[in-house]
């Protein structure tokens, strides 16, 4: 639960669990790297699955590298949005500063129409920078590019006849732009990763506790400008399977080696096991292990953050196709229904089951 200014009452958000994905490239059972394009069908029948196993919302972030490639996210939401019928769907996220716009939020209306009001966007400058030079940008435009796009963004996410003038783009003078939504405006979320400047813009992710405080300024910052509350959310990498040893056996020589590739241009740490396990542990960043250990962990970190929505940023590559879906399976059926019953229990009382249906 997050609050409303110290003058109201306390607005209450639903529990929200989801699930996220970068498209890592999965492999086979002889661990040999399966194509980019089995990888994506791969992903649609991850999407599907978290549907049939109660997960609430079905995230694909960005990039455009061969270890990860989902360049084109929203067209392989489309696919799951065509087979399913209640799980919202999203980017997580979309690297609004090498976008446009205008395009983004054009496609993503597309998938809120084909959805039947599904869809969501988590709009982030991008970590990964992989997006920059392929389309021409210059990275030292990095703040600049995001802060007008945003604004260009949010002005597009009011409807009717759009107005805007800035240095990124061309202007648009009550320019339409389709397809208009049928329920009003779908739901948008600021992606950050830890600075001060991306919260004041604000869905936390990294090591949990150190970001209480980011969740609080967000929170003083609403009411600072007289905004009503809203939610925050948690995403984190994790794999869960039967027993935390299981989990970690398979997670931690992918994790060493997917951290050891981009260590020297994202500057990382290359992990140690000894690190692993720590971040493993219960203050550590990664959600790793069997199904009553993650879901410890969640309940104990989504209070800790005035969160109500947590999204497990699962697989990793050269994890299977297979080992992916008993993971979803897991998340879905054991985690989110145990993090409810521990939240409610804290609470002297039972989360309520948000309606997430369409209309």
């Amino acid at each position: 639960m997050t609050t409303t200014p110290s003058s109201a009452a306390p607005v209450p958000f639903p529990l929200t669990f989801g699930l996220d994905t970068f498209g890592d490239v999965t492999h086979d059972e002889d661990d040999r790297p399966l194509s980019h394009a089995q990888t994506i069908r791969n992903l649609v029948e991850q999407g599907v699955l978290a549907e049939q196993v109660g997960v609430e919302f079905f995230g694909i972030g960005e990039h455009h590298t061969a270890d990860f490639p989902l360049s084109a996210s929203d067209v392989v939401l489309g696919a799951i949005a065509a087979r399913t019928s209640r799980i919202h769907l999203g980017s997580a996220v979309t690297v609004l500063s090498s976008d446009d716009p205008v395009r983004v939020f054009q496609r993503y209306s597309t998938l809120n129409a084909i959805s039947n009001g599904r869809a969501e966007v988590i709009l982030g400058r991008g970590s990964s920078i992989d997006s920059f030079p392929l389309f021409g940008y210059d990275l030292a435009d990095y703040e600049e590019l995001f802060e007008e796009k945003a604004s260009l963004f949010a002005e597009l996410m009011k409807g009717g006849p759009v107005t805007w003038q800035g240095k990124t783009r061309a202007p648009l003078s009550q320019q339409d732009v389709v397809p208009h939504t049928e329920f009003g405006p779908f739901p948008v979320w600021i992606g950050v990763g830890g600075s001060l400047q991306s919260v004041m813009r604000a869905i936390i992710g990294g090591p949990p506790l150190r970001f209480a405080p980011f969740s609080q300024l967000f929170q003083k910052a609403l009411e600072r400008f007289g905004r009503p509350a809203l939610p925050v959310g948690v995403h984190a990498p994790g794999h869960v399977d039967v027993t935390d040893e299981k989990a970690r056996e398979a997670f931690w020589p992918r994790y060493r080696e997917v951290i050891r590739s981009v260590s020297e241009t994202r500057g990382f740490a290359i992990p140690t096991k000894e690190s692993f396990l720590r971040e493993a542990g219960p203050q550590g960043a990664l959600y790793v292990g069997s199904p009553e250990t993650v879901a410890q962990k969640i309940a104990a970190n989504l209070p800790a953050l005035g969160a109500t929505r947590f999204d497990l940023k699962y697989g990793m590559g050269g994890l299977s196709h297979q080992a992916l879906m008993a993971a979803i399976e897991l998340y879905g059926t054991q985690v989110v229904p145990r993090v409810r019953e521990l939240l409610g229990e804290a609470q002297g009382l039972h989360s309520p089951q948000p309606d997430r249906s369409a209309g």
